[in-house]
């Protein structure tokens, strides 16, 4: 994700990643490979579709995208 491998240079990407690890992964763990390929879609349309963003006053991102 960065060339050098200091997060700060992607902080985006690196605060995307800690919300899903803290909101999904560290409550269940995937047991198998399938497990995690069939729940990623899910956690992405909960991320931006369901999952309010204080960043954007309180809106999904899909919401805000629209606006």
């Amino acid at each position: 994700m960065t060339e050098n491998g200091d997060p700060l240079e992607n902080a985006i990407a690196e605060r995307v990643n800690g919300i899903l690890k803290m909101e999904w992964l560290y409550r269940k763990t995937p047991d198998t490979k399938w497990e995690t390929a069939s729940g990623i879609p899910a956690i992405i349309d909960a991320y931006n579709n369901r999952r309010p963003h204080l960043s954007i006053n309180m809106m999904t991102p899909e919401a805000a995208h629209y606006c």
